[in-house]
């Protein structure tokens, strides 16, 4: 018997393979495409000058002063990167137990933000206002008793997203978990003028794994007492984060943001389906570290990796990603034309 004519009876002619057969008839039903638009570059500042430092536990990024950074964001604004998010590594001895230094008006991320704003205007400043980087507890929030406390909490981080504004940051983008932040945030920043400046809710932080390197960039990992659990989100919770992330559209979310990212997917897509607004993800320190690391032994192809990561991304819902590859996987995009 003819064992096409077989094939043909099981398939009923369909052969999804017609349409994979060569380049050409790929591009054309290629449903979803990453483009440099779609890519946020974090960075990590560090004081003084001329400090262009690696970080151990992520192989080719680093920590920069703001001189050297901001040679850095007008590369990344020549690739077409269309914004970028700040994170301090600020001196031990300005960290404290409620954060106080957040509230500095020349601290080192409004400073850098003064100086991106000026150098390369053209690139948009994502700023967050979470009390790790400025706590001698590495907890986001005020620490009493053993307790974080809310909306003492809340207070600070609202007084600190205003001073980040007027330094001229566009877009608030709040990672700490607090309740109600978002709307105070959002009353702050209009009743100090700042109506057009933007807020990403960080909307689903999930208590993941996946961090242990951003800590150490920014040198909380060996302050961090206890852990995050009473206030991020539990990996296995799904609905509990769409909640989460309902409360921050109604207190005027502009746009929500997934974190950690690939292990989240579900996440982005029932967030993106459920209400509309752009959502982002942040393919976090651990997700880099794992594709670099693997990479550098020989196991992963790591390039064609970071560039299937970040399209899945898209495949999920997402508009952008915050991604510590983007400087490299923007040179791909414009090598590829």
């Amino acid at each position: 018997m003819d064992k096409t004519h077989l094939v043909d009876e099981i398939t009923g002619h369909r052969r999804m393979r017609r349409n994979r057969k060569a380049d050409w008839t790929r591009r054309l039903v290629q449903e979803n495409r990453l483009t440099v638009d779609d890519l946020i570059w974090p960075i990590f500042i560090v004081p003084g000058t001329g400090i262009v430092d690696p970080i151990a536990a992520m192989p080719g990024v680093n920590r920069m002063s703001v001189d050297k950074a901001v040679e850095a964001v007008r590369e990344a604004a020549d690739l077409g990167i269309p914004a970028i998010a700040t994170f301090p590594d600020i001196e031990m001895e300005l960290r404290d137990e409620t954060g106080s230094n957040s509230l500095v008006a020349n601290n080192l991320i409004n400073q850098a933000t003064a100086a991106f704003k000026k150098a390369v205007p053209n690139i948009g400043i994502i700023t967050d206002v979470a009390l790790d980087p400025f706590t001698s507890h590495g907890h986001d929030g005020i620490l009493r008793d053993g307790v974080i406390v809310n909306d003492e909490t809340v207070d600070q981080i609202v007084r600190a997203a205003v001073m980040q504004a007027d330094a001229g940051a566009d877009i608030i983008a709040p990672s700490e978990m607090m309740d109600g932040r978002i709307g105070a945030i959002r009353r702050g920043l209009d009743a100090a003028g700042h109506q057009d400046v933007g807020i990403m809710s960080y909307a689903t932080k999930f208590s993941s794994g996946f961090y242990g390197p951003y800590r150490e960039a920014i040198n909380t990992s060996g302050l961090l007492k206890g852990d995050k659990n009473s206030y991020y989100i539990s990996p296995a919770n799904g609905t509990e984060a769409v909640r989460d992330a309902a409360l921050d559209v109604e207190e005027g979310a502009d746009m929500l943001m997934v974190k950690p990212g690939i292990a989240y997917l579900d996440i982005c897509w029932r967030i993106k389906e459920a209400f509309g607004l752009p959502v982002f993800a942040y393919q976090v320190s651990g997700e880099y570290t794992q594709i670099k690391a693997a990479a550098m032994n020989g196991w992963i192809d790591g390039e064609r990796v970071m560039m299937e990561t970040l399209l899945c991304f898209k495949r999920a819902g997402c508009d952008g990603i915050l991604s510590y590859f983007a400087v490299e996987a923007a040179k791909k995009l414009a090598k590829n034309g």
